[in-house]
């Protein structure tokens, strides 16, 4: 026997002659099972297909937009009619006068607001888990909530009726002790703590509630062991409470992270005069102003784009660094 008539095998058959099935279906049986999956557990499909839609059509769709950034955008011309012209408008703005100062307010801004914002819900609800009176705890929890559902609006007037030199409750006060009235929303050296405490007292009742839930799951057996070895509350909040928060935090500081870049355009944008304008500048305002009001539509693109590659740069990096250093990571 030849070589080539050894290479040679017959399929193999079953003790009844027929070849063996192969051990993975082939697409059209794949698809056919799929299609009865789909059949029989219609109602779980359509309410995934539902948010689905929402994200295709709202999110990933509307990503083809980002092209004009490399374009000369015209109206007339449309975004694929538009020519091309490179990084022209990143070399713009990397080479504006005033590109440092909307970074340097931008990170500014964020970075106090993560320093102060982020523990903040995280010692409330340590607060509140340490309080027994259902009622005041109650009370409290209601009293830290209520801010949230303020609108952005809404707050900034609050903000400016409270600090003004004329009407303002803090102005009448210090007219009490003879001190001379401030206009506190126009010194740009306290542009950053003014949006950045006003962020915590509306917002700490709200983020607080995840950390409540978190504390809400721990074993009663641990503070009962810690109680009998003679643990003090503040031993009870560094041993297990603490430890506990660890994975929840660490989440959501990824998340917190990977919006770094991005300043909550209304509020600074409602707060903003002439006053404050040198530390009330981020680039979320100056998008919309060169974008929307100047029209200069490719050049506002460019930004964004830089913005949004900045947030995923950190996203990544912090998410990577969290998986390294504990078990907790978004993927």
């Amino acid at each position: 026997m030849s070589s080539m008539q050894k290479r040679i095998r017959k399929p193999e058959t079953s003790m009844q002659g027929k070849p063996h099935e192969p051990a993975f279906p082939d697409s059209k049986s794949s698809l056919r099972f799929i299609g009865k999956k789909m059949k029989r557990h219609w109602q779980l499909y359509l309410v995934v297909f539902l948010p689905l839609m929402y994200l295709v059509i709202f999110k990933y769709i509307p990503m083809s937009g980002v092209v004009i950034a490399f374009k000369e955008y015209n109206v007339i011309q449309g975004i694929w009619g538009s020519p091309w012209v490179g990084l022209k408008y990143f070399e713009q703005f990397f080479e504006s006068p005033n590109f440092w100062l909307y970074l340097k307010n931008t990170l500014g801004i964020n970075m106090y607001g993560l320093l102060v914002g982020f523990p903040a819900p995280i010692l409330l609800a340590l607060a509140l888990n340490e309080i027994r009176n259902g009622f005041f705890k109650s009370s409290v929890q209601m009293i830290t909530y209520a801010p949230y559902f303020i609108s952005t609006v809404i707050m900034v007037s609050i903000l400016i009726v409270t600090l003004s030199p004329s009407v303002g409750i803090i102005s009448k006060f210090t007219q009490l002790l003879g001190i001379e009235n401030t206009n506190f929303m126009g010194i740009p050296s306290l542009f950053k703590s003014i949006y950045v405490w006003s962020d915590v007292w509306q917002f700490s009742g709200y983020g607080a509630i995840i950390y409540i839930a978190a504390l809400a799951g721990v074993n009663p057996e641990l503070y009962e062991s810690a109680k009998v070895d003679g643990a003090s509350r503040m031993q009870k909040i560094i041993n297990i409470d603490l430890p506990s928060l660890i994975p929840v935090s660490v989440i959501l500081l990824i998340l917190n992270l990977g919006n770094f870049m991005k300043v909550g355009f209304e509020k600074v944008y409602l707060m903003q005069n002439p006053l404050n304008i040198s530390t009330s500048e981020v680039i979320s305002t100056y998008v919309y102003k060169v974008g929307l009001l100047s029209s200069s539509f490719s050049f506002s693109t460019a930004i964004g784009f830089f913005n949004s590659i900045i947030n995923l740069i950190l996203l990544v990096s912090v998410n990577y660094i969290a998986k390294k250093l504990s078990n907790s990571s978004l993927w």
